[in-house]
């Protein structure tokens, strides 16, 4: 379900990178030869009119892909727009197809279904009145929430919250980020002089009501340097520099 257009604009992209890398391949240059032969693999696969994000590549060619910024490279997220109807099933007809075409075209896209119109009065109500618009409905949440989630998954990405007396925030990082490299994204001197973070999942927090109550519990788990941080941790950053 590769766009033709996008394909012939990467395959452009493609040939054009090879004539200016296959001097130095022949001359025995080792990256250049691993970036010609990645080439000749994309150059197969965008003309039989194949996405690149369906090869099958490894850690290195990845790495080396990245510096391609090919379009047909990267995740696809489908977005279905139904009728306010079909929105507790979450589907319709049409969308229905279109899952069981990405289910054997594209298994790596992912597919959200909401109603435009929906989301658009959503957007006027107060938060108290979304509530009850939505139990209304039928239906749990705005169908921005699950879009939000389901590009976070796409591009790998996860939330964990700082919360203080003035203010909680949230923070953005990669699945699979340790401890530290959290850290760092709110400050780089939290990650150099990183000592530990002290956290706890957001569910758990919920059912406790406050940080205060959750020690007092003994519910805050102190983390090392090796620690993943998870989607939802509520973490406190030790440091020293």
């Amino acid at each position: 379900m590769v766009n033709a257009e996008l394909a012939l604009a990467d395959l452009d992209t493609v040939e054009t990178r090879m004539e200016k890398t296959v001097r130095r391949a022949r001359s025995g240059e080792r990256e250049a030869q691993e970036e010609h032969a990645l080439l000749e693999r994309l150059q197969e696969q965008l003309g039989s009119g194949e996405p690149v994000r369906a090869l099958d590549l490894t850690d290195q060619e990845r790495k080396i892909l990245r510096g391609f910024q090919l379009l047909t490279a990267k995740p696809v997220l489908y977005l279905g727009n139904v009728a306010e109807s079909d929105l507790p099933a979450g589907e319709n007809a049409w969308t229905r197809k279109v899952s069981k075409a990405l289910a054997t075209e594209e298994p790596d896209a992912h597919m959200v279904t909401l109603c435009s119109a929906i989301e658009a009065e959503l957007a006027e109500l107060e938060p108290a009145d979304r509530t009850e618009f939505l139990a209304d409905l039928g239906i749990a949440e705005p169908g921005l929430h699950r879009l939000i989630r389901a590009t976070y998954r796409l591009l790998g990405l996860l939330t964990f919250f700082t919360a203080g007396e003035k203010e909680t925030r949230a923070w953005t990082v990669r699945e699979g980020a340790l401890a530290p490299e959290a850290a760092g994204t709110i400050h780089s001197d939290f990650e150099k002089g990183f000592i530990r973070a002290e956290t706890i999942g957001f569910e758990e927090f919920q059912g406790l009501g406050s940080l205060k109550a959750a020690r007092e519990e003994g519910r805050i788990r102190s983390e090392g340097k090796e620690y993943p941080v998870r989607d939802g941790d509520i973490m406190l950053f030790r440091f020293n520099v």
